[in-house]
C-alpha cells in the first residue's frame, strides 16, 4: 500500500510561465501556420512535378508563387493583429527602474496643474472684464 501512495503522478500540472495569446491573436497564428503548411506542401508537389516532367508542374509552380504571397500576408496578419491589440488592451508592465517612477510622478504633477481651476488672469487675460 504505501509503494503506491509514494509513486509520483504521471501528469504533474505546472502554472504556465507565460500567459496565453489572446484570441484574435492566436486565431490569426494558427491560421498562418495552416497556410504555412499548405504552401510547403504545394511547393513539394511543385518539385516532384517538375523532376517527374509532368504537365501539372507550371499550374503547381504558378499555385506555388500565389501560396507564398498569401503565407506571407498571413505571417504580416499575426503581427498586425498583435499590435492592434496591444494598442488596444494595453500591457501591464512593472516599471524597471526608479527613474520611470519619477518621470510618472511628475507627469502625474503636470496634469493636475494644467487640470486645475484657472481664472481669467491665469490664462493670460488682460484683466477684469466689463460689462460697457
Amino acid at each position: 500500500m504505501s509503494e503506491t501512495a509514494e509513486r509520483r503522478q504521471l501528469w504533474v500540472e505546472e502554472p504556465a510561465e507565460r500567459r496565453r495569446m489572446p484570441d484574435p491573436v492566436r486565431t490569426a497564428a494558427v491560421r498562418a501556420v495552416l497556410i504555412s503548411a499548405i504552401t510547403l506542401i504545394q511547393a513539394m508537389v511543385a518539385f516532384l512535378c517538375t523532376l517527374a516532367d509532368s504537365w501539372l508542374a507550371f499550374p503547381m509552380v504558378l499555385s506555388s508563387v500565389a501560396s507564398t504571397v498569401v503565407a506571407t500576408w498571413s505571417v504580416l496578419d499575426v503581427w498586425v493583429t498583435r499590435q492592434v491589440w496591444n494598442q488596444r488592451h494595453g500591457v501591464i508592465s512593472a516599471p524597471a527602474s526608479t527613474a520611470r517612477q519619477l518621470r510618472k510622478e511628475r507627469r502625474r504633477a503636470r496634469r493636475s496643474a494644467r487640470r486645475a481651476p484657472e481664472g481669467i488672469r491665469g490664462r493670460g487675460g488682460a484683466g477684469q472684464l466689463t460689462h460697457t
